[in-house]
């Protein structure tokens, strides 16, 4: 977990006069995006903004105050997609999914021990990461296989996002989106080779995926179709998203394709694992908590 100077946070909270002046009025300042980023690297819960905040309001703020946290979090990894599922899309109030930024310095790999205080609102989900094999084939896919054809590998993935706020039940999806859509942390399992067939990219969606405990108790399970029906059109859904920003998918990206489980918060001694049960091998990769 990245360990912040009190120095590394003061420059990060006085650098605002780095960035260019806002082109909507609207937009978060930069003084706001600041303080944000500010209280992400500091585990603090982050200030809202004064006044509503549109969507358009909440992704350029996001954009913003990704550019503060790189200065801080070091190279970029990846991108994930967040509310692609529809019952999160419901708890979040917001009707379209979401792309933050996953850093390197967050990820950590299979069997990690964390504490369960790794956040502000720690929470947990079972998820899954793709590599970027062909970033245009990628974007330009119409279908699951298609998209399964552009990426390199797969690897099971316990995200552990960041609901960052003192409410989390005031967290609407323009205020989610600024605070990098909760990207905190995540557990990674050993990526699998793609073979590139219809049968893998059907499993994709037909899959199930178990959350358990230590004891082998279902904490939660769920589908592979409740995210955008197939998970691999969350990977098409950023790289074209990424594309339309001006911001392109580079060779080697990995995508973090959203929750296939509730939200579930973190407890002291709990260990969990998440298993993808219809993929080949029906991997899996847990995590405890301590």
């Amino acid at each position: 977990m990245i360990q912040i100077s009190k120095p590394a946070l003061a420059a990060l909270a006085l650098c605002s006069t780095l960035l260019p002046a806002a082109v909507q009025a609207a937009c978060p300042t930069d003084l706001e995006a600041a303080a944000v980023a500010a209280a992400i690297v500091a585990r603090q819960p982050v200030p809202r903004p004064a006044g509503e905040m549109s969507a358009a309001d909440g992704l350029c703020g996001r954009d913003k105050v990704v550019r503060y946290l790189a200065q801080v979090y070091g190279e970029t990894v990846g991108y994930k997609a967040g509310l692609t599922n529809p019952a999160v899309q419901q708890r979040f109030k917001y009707d379209a999914p979401l792309r933050g930024t996953v850093f390197k310095s967050m990820l950590t790999t299979d069997g990690a021990e964390l504490p369960a205080a790794f956040g502000t609102r720690p929470v947990f989900e079972a998820d899954l990461i793709v590599e970027v094999a062909d970033p245009a084939a990628l974007a330009r896919a119409e279908t699951p296989l298609a998209a399964l054809k552009a990426v390199r590998s797969y690897a099971p993935y316990i995200e552990l996002p960041d609901l960052m706020v003192a409410d989390p039940s005031t967290l609407g999806g323009p205020m989610l989106a600024m605070v990098n859509v909760g990207a905190r942390a995540g557990v990674v399992g050993k990526a699998i080779p793609v073979r590139a067939t219809q049968a893998l990219a059907d499993a994709f969606a037909s899959m199930t995926v178990s959350l358990t405990d230590g004891n082998g108790a279902v904490l939660d399970s769920g589908k592979g179709s409740a995210t955008l029906g197939n998970p691999l059109n969350a990977a098409i859904w950023l790289a074209r998203d990424l594309a339309a920003s001006g911001m392109p998918l580079k060779r080697g990206d990995l995508l973090s394709l959203g929750s296939f489980t509730k939200l579930l918060p973190p407890k002291p001694g709990l260990a969990v694992k998440a298993t993808y049960e219809g993929l080949p091998g029906n991997p899996g990769v847990s995590v405890r908590f301590r």
